[in-house]
């Protein structure tokens, strides 16, 4: 019997108790982070090892800590968090890692039955589910933005009222000017001050300029890891490429984030020449889809070739004045504003790594991504380049057609 289900039913079984939930939750965590720490997959580079552990592990310490926690979305300006020593657990990621536990199901269908949509995205759902149990300890602080998911305002104000947590908004306007980065700098140090009241510690700012200068040097790696995706392979499973996500975002300007890409770059130097046919994502991966999983992971006929939700932001962030640059970041997000901003950026990226076929998959609940499809479409038949698109869910696995999607995954394959 698998290990995971098994201890899935057993988690299942105990629903109706949070504190044995958040022991079992715990336990599972710390047997991942010492068995992958342990038992190294040596089909992957070296960087996927250590970013495996160090996302495992910054989970486990943020839900072992709520009183030093922050709840965020994938979006927030977590570099003040950084700075401020508060750990930030971000929503997506914790669904996804209890998508992980095969216990979403019962979260998301306990979300509806205390009448949260079921229109509403799986990862948000999911969260509530596990609030609603009392699964998660709650935090000292919420933060979120008002760009890209539509879900992040609700879903925050719903919890900040349920917990009797502070939340603090930060609204993004749609397009850039000096006007634009003068109102989110302004919410920026107002949120420091809301941050400082809560925590009882005073921000340096020097350290958040460290914090920056951390940032700018990894993106320079970034950029440069780029540059080798033409021509390399790298052997990686899904999951990688969305637990890169800690990476580009969350904890980006951290001294741990730096290490790994000053590994990852290494590692692609390292790789051999790419052969098979590279398929490059927009915006999500299925993780759990087991069509994708038998295609992609670490495999060297079809290999990934990035996705674009990791390169949303490839610029220098101003390290004399830290909170006017990062007001600037989150306005130029190409996930914030119009499409086009978005579809600029993923034909920088197509004409930079120059991929056999693009893939989106369509997350159920996400009408920021679902909405732009066609443009993307679009943009492939003018690059000639092969374009699929698939809807399902990246956390709700009942959602996902598993018969439709091989057809449709294996005719575009054999295609490219």
């Amino acid at each position: 019997m698998d290990v995971v289900r098994f201890y899935s039913n057993i988690i299942k079984r105990n629903m109706d108790k949070p504190e044995k939930i958040n022991k079992l939750i715990n336990f599972g965590l710390t047997t991942a982070y010492y068995y992958v720490s342990i038992f190294k997959d040596k089909r992957g580079p070296n960087s996927l090892h250590y970013l495996t552990k160090y996302c495992i592990k910054s989970i486990k310490d943020s839900l072992e800590n709520p009183q030093n926690s922050a709840w965020v979305n994938i979006f927030s300006p977590c570099e003040f968090l950084i700075a401020l020593d508060i750990k930030p657990l971000f929503i997506e990621a914790y669904s996804s890692f209890m998508s992980g536990f095969f216990i979403e199901d019962y979260l998301i269908d306990t979300a509806e039955s205390r009448g949260i949509s079921n229109t509403l995205c799986s990862y948000h759902k999911t969260f509530i589910g596990a609030n609603e149990l009392k699964i998660l300890k709650k935090p000292e602080f919420m933060l979120t933005t008002s760009s890209i998911c539509d879900a992040n305002v609700p879903t925050f104000r719903y919890l900040s009222k349920k917990q009797n947590v502070p939340l603090y908004i930060i609204d993004v306007p749609y397009k850039y000017s000096k006007e634009a980065v003068a109102y989110v700098k302004k919410q920026l140090i107002e949120m420091v001050e809301k941050l400082e009241e809560v925590f009882k510690r005073k921000l340096d700012l020097d350290k958040l300029r460290e914090v920056v200068k951390i940032e700018n040097k990894t993106r320079t790696l970034i950029n440069k890891y780029l540059n080798y995706l033409k021509e390399k392979t790298l052997l990686i499973p899904m999951t990688f490429e969305m637990y890169m996500l800690f990476a580009s975002h969350i904890f980006i300007g951290s001294k741990e984030i730096l290490k790994f890409y000053e590994m990852l770059l290494d590692d692609i130097k390292n790789a051999p020449p790419r052969s098979g046919k590279s398929i490059f994502f927009v915006h999500l991966l299925p993780i759990f889809e087991k069509n994708f999983q038998d295609y992609f992971n670490f495999s060297n006929k079809f290999h990934i070739a990035g996705s674009d939700l990791n390169f949303d932001y490839l610029d220098e962030i101003d390290e004399k004045d830290p909170f006017r640059g990062i007001a600037e970041k989150l306005i130029l997000n190409t996930f914030n504003g119009e499409m086009e901003r978005k579809v600029t950026r993923i034909r920088e990226l197509i004409e930079k790594i120059k991929p056999d076929g693009i893939i989106q998959f369509c997350h159920l609940g996400c009408k920021q991504s679902i909405g732009g499809t066609f443009i993307i479409k679009d943009l492939a038949t003018k690059m000639g380049i092969p374009f699929l698109y698939l809807d399902g869910d990246c956390v709700d696995k009942r959602n996902n057609q598993v018969g439709q999607n091989r057809t449709r995954l294996e005719a575009f394959l054999e295609m490219l």
